[in-house]
Order: C-alpha cells, then sequence, then structure tokens
C-alpha cells in the first residue's frame, strides 16, 4: 500500500485544518489506518487510528476532543480534522497502515507496515 498524505500548514493557535490519507492500489477496509507525528527533536507519537472493523477509533490523550479521526472507504482516504489547534500540535504528520493490529498496539509505530511521506503541520501562537 502506497500511502500520500497532504493537507498540512501554517497556521495560528486556534484554527483548524484536515489532513488526508490516501491510499494507492488498495482499500483500507481490512486495515487499521493510524496518524502519528513527530515534532523536532521528539520520537514519533501516536495521534489517531481507525479501526475499519468495527469502526472503531483510538486518540491519544493529548488530542481527544480535539482532533477526529474518520475515513471514506470508497475513496480510500482517511481524514484527520484538527480542531483547536495549539502550538505543541506542530510537527510533521504521518500517516501508517497496519495489518492484523491488535488493540494494545494501536499506538506503536511498530505494528504498521506501510508508512505516507508526512505532511509539515505548523501552529504559531
Amino acid at each position: 500500500v502506497q500511502l500520500q498524505a497532504s493537507g498540512g500548514g501554517l497556521v495560528q493557535a486556534g484554527d483548524s485544518l484536515r489532513l488526508s490519507c490516501v491510499a494507492s492500489g488498495r482499500s483500507f477496509s481490512a486495515y487499521t489506518v493510524g496518524w502519528f507525528r513527530q515534532a523536532p527533536g521528539k520520537e514519533r507519537e501516536f495521534v489517531a487510528a481507525i479501526r475499519w472493523s468495527g469502526n472503531r477509533k483510538f486518540y491519544a490523550d493529548s488530542v481527544k476532543g480535539r482532533f477526529t479521526i474518520s475515513g471514506d472507504n470508497a475513496k480510500s482516504t482517511v481524514y484527520l480534522q484538527m480542531n483547536s489547534l495549539k502550538p505543541e500540535d506542530t510537527a510533521v504528520y504521518y500517516c501508517a497502515v497496519g495489518a492484523g493490529v491488535i488493540i494494545s498496539s494501536i499506538g506503536s509505530n511498530f505494528a504498521y507496515n506501510s508508512w505516507g511521506q508526512g505532511t509539515q503541520v505548523t501552529v504559531s501562537s
């Protein structure tokens, strides 16, 4: 699966952005799709994930109530709607796909097999 992430940009605190992750070559229906982010000098961290089976969604505590993950399987696209953005949300955001991801590993980098190239999100104060 090849992934293409887009939608990043420079915004002010309190603004919103919607990131998109498009898969080519396969639909998402059999996979878990996750969003991760990496700020300069920090490790990549889990943001959100959607598991098509059962339509379950998972969020990091730091984004709960502000970010929403959703998907359109017909378009092979997963979205990350980010509201009330904060400067600490500044990072490169990556989407990733994993097969057979168990719940306890939803937030682990190692559970995902394919990664997109990343899109930069910068939130100014």
